[in-house]
């Protein structure tokens, strides 16, 4: 059985996952501490998947870390992961769920869309500007971030959203 968990500050980050999506100890100190870490584990055993969710303005809150073990990917986990950020942010009475991801990230490209993410812009060379090393996924470069959004004020449940 999957559960998932609600990290308090007493609680150590599963920094190897956090990694795993953000790959700089540096932003995601910036920003793990104004919101809320959510752990998923099976059968209260070791952690497979992690998400972020932090307030950005009134209304909207923005899913800034998704990651899944790389042995556990392709099980629907980070399908797991995202809905419940969503159910989460509802429960928040959020208006708006935000996320963004590089430009080379196929896969989670496709996951968010399939989850009800549309695509609201990108921010050109986000991963130029606020990293050091070259990132490079799926062999292509990431420079870019596609920022989406959901509008979670219509009350629709977010499996209308997805594709099967």
């Amino acid at each position: 059985m999957f559960m998932f968990k609600k990290l308090t500050p007493e609680d150590e980050l599963p920094m190897e996952l956090l990694l795993l999506a953000d790959p700089s100890e540096a932003m995601i100190a910036s920003y793990i501490g104004r919101g809320e870490c959510w752990t998923l584990s099976e059968n209260e055993e070791s952690v497979l998947g992690v998400y972020v969710l932090i307030p950005t303005r009134p209304g909207t809150l923005e899913l800034v870390n998704v990651a899944v073990l790389e042995e556990r990917h392709g099980q629907g986990l980070g399908k797991r992961l995202v809905q419940h950020a969503i159910g989460r942010a509802q429960e928040l009475e959020a208006l708006t769920l935000e996320i963004g991801t590089g430009n080379s990230g196929i896969g989670q490209l496709g996951l968010y869309q399939k989850c009800g993410f549309r695509i609201v812009g990108v921010d050109r060379d986000f991963f130029v500007r606020h990293y050091d090393e070259p990132i490079v996924e799926n062999g292509i470069p990431c420079v870019d971030m596609v920022r989406m959004a959901m509008d979670l004020h219509d009350n629709r449940p977010h499996e209308a959203h997805s594709a099967k």
